[in-house]
């Protein structure tokens, strides 16, 4: 009887007409007093010295040594597509911090200043031996089985880490420097030919492969399954990072254009995003719902905002106006108790609007992105002011940031994307004169 009632309720939460999902206002988040400056810089301290103490020995972070009675299905290599993708994050955030301490005064008469600026031999010493280790693992990063492509997050976050360190300032010949630069560029080039090859048959990216039970007697080269809409935001904003840059990456227009229009076709009436191409037809699902959508609204407004403006997608079906971004900007703040609520639970979407607890940061990391496209300087500097505030209210007592224990990535790749996010919240704060 209970298996019954139990498919019924599915049936009515995932087969519900558009109309009923579909939201008519945005709520419009509570003024708050300005986060202090001096917690920032705090909050930013707390958080480098738990990565700077906690790097591996062979210069990564995070590791598969912490687990649980409950753990995500990892076959085969998968751990290398976690480990890869936590790394990358990390490095390109300490790239970050390095290039922000390099700003800032020696003679500094701020003690907090001055406490960071005391650790920026480290930070140095740190993405040293973390590019050392990428430049030996990512180029080795493969799926893990046919079912499951973690690597995707190793390549797409790869992509970026690789664009930090093309740009860091090193006091190197110039004959070396250019060697360093070839290189890079050679990787992010061997980079996006692994994301073409693991693109999903229809466009797009996933992680998973689970919807053919042929995978495993026929598998192909490309991935059979329904894209996800946040892993081809990603990959396709990794991308457009890498084309900013106009270094000679070479990016095939197609599959810009295919994971492009996976997108227009997740995207929903309401401006959320379905989970993946599987829910389009079900768009009373609860974790497609505006609700469920919040962090995946930023990454997939962002990424058809960027591509858009290129001259190669001028016959673009969707078009992502700054009040749409903002508009997601609102709904993510003011929505946030809902991504709290599954924030550091152990099972995958078992929390309201079946939200998964490593969507928190990810929506942060993005939103961040999505407050560097808005004109008003105003404007930028309230959001910053919004997302710094929640950021400080969230970090643990050992300076690090976690979302979900993804065996001991978790704790690394939340406090990249967290320091990523309050770095560039400062740079808003120092820009608007608080």
């Amino acid at each position: 009887m209970k298996k019954y009632i139990f498919t019924i309720l599915f049936s009515f939460f995932y087969f519900l007409p558009p109309g009923i999902c579909a939201e008519e206002s945005v709520p419009c988040p509570k003024k708050i007093p300005p986060v202090e400056l001096s917690q920032i810089n705090q909050s930013i301290l707390k958080g480098l010295d738990f990565l700077l103490t906690h790097q591996r020995k062979n210069g990564s972070f995070g590791s598969a040594l912490r687990t649980k009675r409950l753990n995500i299905y990892a076959p085969d290599t998968s751990h290398e597509g976690f480990h890869t993708g936590t790394s990358a994050i990390c490095l390109s955030t300490l790239i970050k911090m390095e290039d922000w301490l390099n700003t800032i005064p020696a003679d500094t008469q701020d003690a907090q200043l001055q406490e960071l600026l005391s650790r920026k031999t480290k930070v140095s010493t740190a993405i040293d031996r973390c590019e050392n280790w990428m430049m030996e693992n990512l180029p080795q990063l493969r799926r893990s089985a046919p079912t499951t492509l973690y690597n995707v997050w190793g390549h797409s976050f790869g992509i970026q880490s690789l664009c930090q360190m093309y740009t860091r300032q090193l006091d190197l010949p110039p004959k070396e420097m250019a060697e360093r630069k070839k290189k890079l560029v050679k990787e992010m080039n061997h980079q996006v030919e692994l994301l073409r090859r693991y693109e999903c048959l229809n466009g797009g990216w996933a992680y998973y492969n689970f919807y053919s039970p042929e995978t495993y007697k026929y598998p192909s080269q490309h991935n059979t399954a329904p894209p996800n809409s946040f892993v081809t935001s990603s990959v396709l904003l990794a991308f457009h990072e890498a084309k900013e840059l106009n270094i000679g990456v070479e990016i095939p227009p197609h599959i810009i254009r295919r994971g492009l229009e996976s997108l227009y076709r997740q995207r929903m009436p309401n401006n959320a995003y379905t989970y993946a191409e599987s829910h389009v037809n079900m768009p009373g699902s609860l974790i497609s719902r505006p609700a469920g959508s919040l962090s995946r609204t930023l990454s997939g407004h962002l990424s058809i905002h960027q591509w858009m403006e290129e001259k190669d997608f001028v016959e673009k079906k969707v078009i992502i106006t700054e009040k749409m971004l903002t508009d997601g900007l609102d709904r993510f703040i003011t929505r946030i108790g809902w991504n709290d609520i599954g924030r550091k639970r152990p099972v995958p979407h078992e929390s309201w609007f079946q939200i998964a607890g490593y969507f928190y940061y990810y929506g942060h990391y993005y939103a961040i992105r999505c407050v560097e496209q808005l004109q008003d300087s105003a404007t930028q500097k309230e959001y910053a002011n919004y997302l710094a505030d929640i950021l400080l209210g969230v970090q643990e007592p050992d300076g690090s940031w976690w979302d979900f224990p993804l065996y001991d990535y978790g704790h690394y790749y939340g406090t990249g994307m967290a320091l990523d996010v309050l770095i560039k919240c400062r740079e808003k704060f120092i820009n608007n004169k608080i």
